[in-house]
């Protein structure tokens, strides 16, 4: 059995970690209230918006069409995992990186995969693979709509340019606080409407339906890049103050057991001390 001294330390040291981890709770409990109501009120208006151009893209000819809806034989894939800057948040990076691993090993085993890394922890695990063509980790520092606008219209100019057949983006979507579901997207090329809904209604257009198209499709792809960061954004806190919820519990747990360990250590050490009294007190009376 371990000494007194030893215990104690030991319960000092996971009281010390508990305090933390439930100031982190807090903290992150805190953050998740914004970020939560953030991709709550924008929601509505992303998936709105991307549904009306695939509505007017699908009525388009072929000749038609836009740059950002070209179908092409699929040699080139470009990832973007989104990931957080920070750790400590359970499985919230592993889950994005293992799934954008099962695609490039996968997926898209016979293409060549190159990653755009949102996130410390998405460059972290694939720039050792020589492949990350950019880090915009940045993007949290100030999460605005014009900087994601930027890393959305880089995106968008290597799609034109042709360096890249197809683009997926890889995050976590929030559903709350304990929950969060991988998600991949196809962005580019940008994915016909399913079925025939509203595909032949009878609308007038003004300026006409092509310049409409034009116009809203760079804002749509903008938009979507920014909920689904924003989505990441929410899920991260959400995830980081589950794993400290859960932290701060085991730690409890675990101080409570190093307190009934030292209470039998002192307890036994008290037992043996009056044993070697009596024992000496009989000895001197003999």
């Amino acid at each position: 059995m371990a000494n007194l001294k030893e215990i104690r330390n030991r319960i000092s040291s996971v009281s010390s970690t508990m305090q933390i981890t439930s100031a982190m709770k807090m903290v992150s409990a805190a953050k998740l209230k914004k970020a939560q109501d953030a991709i709550t009120a924008m929601r509505p208006y992303a998936d709105k918006l991307t549904e009306l151009l695939q509505s007017l893209s699908a009525t388009l000819d072929a000749d038609s069409g836009s740059a950002y809806s070209e179908q092409r034989e699929l040699k080139k894939v470009l990832i973007v995992p989104i990931t957080s800057n920070r750790g400590l948040a359970g499985a919230f990076n592993s889950n994005i990186i293992k799934e954008v691993n099962r695609l490039a090993t996968e997926t898209y085993a016979n293409q060549e995969v190159s990653y755009l890394a949102i996130g410390k922890k998405a460059n972290d695990a694939f720039k050792k693979t020589n492949k990350v063509i950019a880090n915009k980790s940045e993007v949290f520092d100030d999460l605005t709509f014009d900087n994601v606008a930027d890393v959305a219209q880089l995106l968008m100019d290597k799609f034109v340019a042709g360096e890249f057949d197809k683009i997926e983006v890889v995050y976590n979507k929030f559903k709350n606080a304990a929950t969060q579901i991988v998600m991949t997207e196809q962005f580019l090329p940008i994915v016909p409407v399913e079925g025939d809904a509203n595909v032949n209604a009878d609308y007038i257009f003004e300026p006409s339906k092509l310049e409409i198209v034009e116009e809203l499709i760079p804002k749509s792809l903008k938009m979507q890049l920014f909920k689904a960061i924003r989505d990441s954004f929410a899920s991260e806190h959400g995830a980081r103050m589950t794993a400290m919820h859960k932290a701060t519990d085991n730690a409890t747990e675990l101080r409570d057991q190093l307190k009934l360990t030292y209470n039998k250590a002192r307890q036994a050490a008290i037992t043996n001390e009056i044993l070697e009294i009596v024992g000496g007190a009989e000895a001197l009376n003999n």
